[in-house]
């Protein structure tokens, strides 16, 4: 058992030193202490619960501050910089206010509102879960589907959880349902006029776009006939005047939210995720920068808080440019908004195609990113490497690299395996983690060896996925069983090349016992693709979460001598939850996952289980006792019991940077403009939503202690707007990406 460094708030000098390391970033203009107070004013007297919102563009980007307004309909706009700001109020129930241009000032103001002329009016603001709470999935009456020939429903829609499943993971995924843009088809008819019903509109759109191929093999896998009649029963519904039921406001803590948004990118930016500090040390990159990585772009995107300024930066590649090929397939029909232009390929933009950014203790950025093609060099499979002796690799299409603010400068790595999430280990050398996507390696990086060394090979490592079925503690030398997946099943291979390496990818070795089924006397080879890692605090376990149906996490231990020590556990999500996507762990070893279908935030905690040694299984059924699952709150699917958010990710506050506690876990509400703060004790929701502009998609989170003693002020949590289309953002075409800061002060007139 390797030593592991305390977290926060156990090593103060270790975070005073990482403090000094970063520091850098610190030395600018103290906070802006303008700003704006007064009262919003409805036709029946103050309106509480409503949001008062301040836009300017007079600052190097973009700048907005959102507050809302307290049981007396009063309201503190605080830290604004000096500028012209445009001032209007939202709110459930209401019309928006006129904007009205003003300064920060002592003098309280009074902002008039009225009420929504129309239900549907009113509805113009609602989230888009609400919007999209109008749709009717397939009844479950309907599964399984029989094809084209037969019910209009794919073969693989077993039931009516895999349609929602796909509704929610295959469309949701990149970006929102029932926004503007997606819950009306009024755009298509306006661009093909010779389109007559909504079911033509949904079949054109599916396939238009950089995203085109991927939404029409989506459609096709649905069931084109019956999907089509959900899409058009939809919006023809909307178009006719139907409206979903009303949000509430916000009430009690969700009162006491101060929001922050800057532009980043440009207005067909693919932001995928940010960072502002290191995950285990939250003090370090104090007042500094804010990294976001344009996936679309290939570049890192630097927000400067304190001055509102943004700067972009190229990610390099080893290998030249046009040799490393894009994800991003041309559009098959035109788009809608970009015609047959091939945005995110190359050239001209840059193929890094940078995904999820993390920074370590010295402040410097890692990233997942391309640095060449997809063919590994030859120390991936060569035996001669411990690693590759037991897996082999022959090809990744994304490795690592790192930004050093201090010098300006990139560094590439190469990997073997592909890499998708990484996070940081708190282990004294600050092992980085990764997953694959679609791939069932777990693979690290000894960042302590990299600096000492500068040798890849030496600092790379990775593990298959093996299972102790035999019961003797530990993972015996292959050849080992091995199960395939498909879909829920779990299937059992034969004999392969009976040689002494499995493969995770191309050759792997294989074993049955008699009667054809797994040999007990052998341990088995599994191969879950995860979508995202987390390693424990508390020990040398690395989780990952699998989403094939209905979900799976997935524990990997190193072991003291891995590739040889490692050893997988497998435990199935259980009903009615299914699709896990985010993962994130407490300090406590709780392991926290969204079901983005189900519409849960789900924990498992490994210390409930009655039993973790013996023979293991490899279908998931053990430990059903170590789960509990929390339904968040929002409209239900019509004809469903299940909620129309869509939860792309989750985080948990380990350090109490909000100042709810610590260790809270945050579902992303990337249908519902919102995060979604879960009490583990009382089971009650938090919705800390961002009104404007309607579109908030977030992926991951982040969380930084600027001050520790700065209360409300020295904290913030970090977010964007990371849809791949930011042209679906209110605002349409020529709206860019944001950034956005969530704090909560103690009520609402702090400033």
């Amino acid at each position: 058992m390797k030593i592991r460094r305390a977290l926060f708030g156990g090593a103060v000098a270790l975070l005073a030193a990482a403090v000094i390391s970063v520091t850098i970033h610190g030395q600018t203009p103290a906070a802006p202490t303008g700003f704006i107070t007064g009262v919003v004013q409805g036709a029946k007297g103050p309106e509480a619960g409503v949001w008062v919102i301040a836009e300017t563009k007079d600052l190097p980007t973009n700048f907005i501050k959102i507050v809302v307004t307290d049981d007396q309909g009063r309201f503190m706009l605080p830290e604004l910089p000096s500028a012209s700001y445009s001032v209007f109020v939202r709110g459930y129930g209401i019309a928006d206010s006129e904007r009205q241009t003003m300064k920060p000032a002592t003098a309280p103001v009074t902002l008039k509102v009225n009420p929504a002329k129309t239900p549907q009016e009113a509805a113009k603001v609602y989230p888009g879960n609400y919007w999209l709470s109008l749709l009717e999935p397939p009844a479950a009456g309907e599964f399984p589907g029989t094809g084209p020939q037969g019910n209009g429903l794919g073969p693989n829609m077993q039931s009516q959880n895999h349609w929602v499943n796909s509704l929610k993971s295959d469309c949701n995924f990149c970006h929102q349902l029932g926004n503007q843009l997606t819950r009306s088809v009024d755009h298509v008819f306006k661009a093909k006029p010779e389109l007559k019903t909504h079911a033509e509109a949904w079949e054109w759109r599916l396939g238009t776009g950089v995203r085109g191929t991927s939404m029409y093999g989506v459609l096709n896998n649905q069931g084109q006939t019956r999907s089509l009649k959900v899409y058009a029963d939809w919006t023809d519904r909307i178009a006719k005047g139907e409206v979903p039921p009303a949000p509430s406001r916000p009430t009690g803590i969700e009162r006491n939210l101060v929001l922050t948004l800057w532009d980043v990118g440009d207005d067909h930016s693919f932001m995928h995720d940010l960072a502002s500090t290191d995950k285990n040390r939250p003090t370090v990159n104090p007042n500094g920068p804010v990294y976001a990585v344009s996936a679309g772009h290939g570049s890192l995107v630097v927000l400067n808080q304190r001055t509102n300024s943004t700067e972009e930066l190229e990610i390099p590649t080893r290998t030249p440019r046009a040799q490393v090929p894009s994800r991003f397939p041309a559009p098959n029909r035109p788009s809608l908004w970009w015609g047959n232009e091939h945005l995110w390929a190359n050239p001209p933009y840059n193929p890094a195609d940078p995904h999820n950014p993390m920074l370590d203790s010295k402040g410097r950025v890692w990233m997942t990113s391309k640095i060449r093609p997809n063919a590994d060099p030859s120390w991936c499979n060569d035996p001669s490497n411990k690693f590759a002796a037991w897996f082999p690799l022959r090809n990744s299409g994304r490795q690592a690299s790192f930004y050093d603010p201090k010098t300006r400068q990139f560094v590439l790595i190469d990997t073997c395996y592909a890499t998708h999430h990484l996070q940081f280990d708190n282990d004294p050398n600050e092992t980085v983690y990764f997953n694959e996507l679609s791939g069932p390696i777990v693979g690290w990086i000894d960042s302590k060896v990299y600096d000492e060394t500068k040798d890849e090979q030496k600092a790379v490592g990775w593990c298959g996925q093996v299972v102790d079925t035999n019961g003797d503690g530990k993972i015996t030398a292959p050849p080992w069983n091995q199960i395939t997946g498909r879909g829920e099943s779990l299937l059992y291979a034969g004999d392969t090349t009976g040689g002494n390496a499995a493969g995770a990818r191309g050759g792997a070795a294989g074993a049955r016992g008699e009667g054809g089924g797994p040999d007990p006397k052998l341990d088995t080879l599994v191969s879950f693709s995860l979508y995202g890692v987390i390693p424990s605090p508390v020990d040398d376990s690395v989780w990952g979460v699998a989403e094939r149906f209905p979900g799976y996490l997935v524990r990997v231990d190193r072991g003291k001598n891995p590739p040889q020590s490692c050893m997988a556990e497998i435990y199935k999500v259980p009903e009615p939850g299914f699709d896990p996507r985010g993962v994130d762990i407490d300090t406590n070893g709780v392991v926290w996952t969204a079901l983005a279908a189900s519409s849960h935030l789900a924990s498992f905690d490994r210390r409930k289980c009655k039993a973790i040694t013996g023979p293991r299984k490899v279908d998931g059924s053990e430990c059903t006792e170590g789960w509990t699952l929390y339904q968040t709150t929002g409209p239900m699917l019509k004809g469903t019991n299940i909620p129309a958010d869509f939860h792309y990710y989750n985080w948990v506050d380990q350090h109490n940077v909000l100042g709810l506690g610590a260790n809270k876990p945050i579902a992303n509400g990337s249908n519902s403009d919102a995060l979604l703060v879960l009490d583990p004790q009382t089971r009650e929701w938090i919705t800390l939503r961002v009104p404007y502009p309607l579109g908030f998609y977030s992926r991951g989170l982040d969380g930084r202690i600027d001050d520790p003693n700065g209360g409300w002020k020295g904290r913030g949590l970090y977010a964007n707007y990371g849809t791949h289309f930011v042209w679906h953002i209110e605002g349409g075409k020529g709206t860019k990406g944001k950034v956005v800061k969530f704090q909560l002060r103690p009520d609402p007139l702090a400033r």
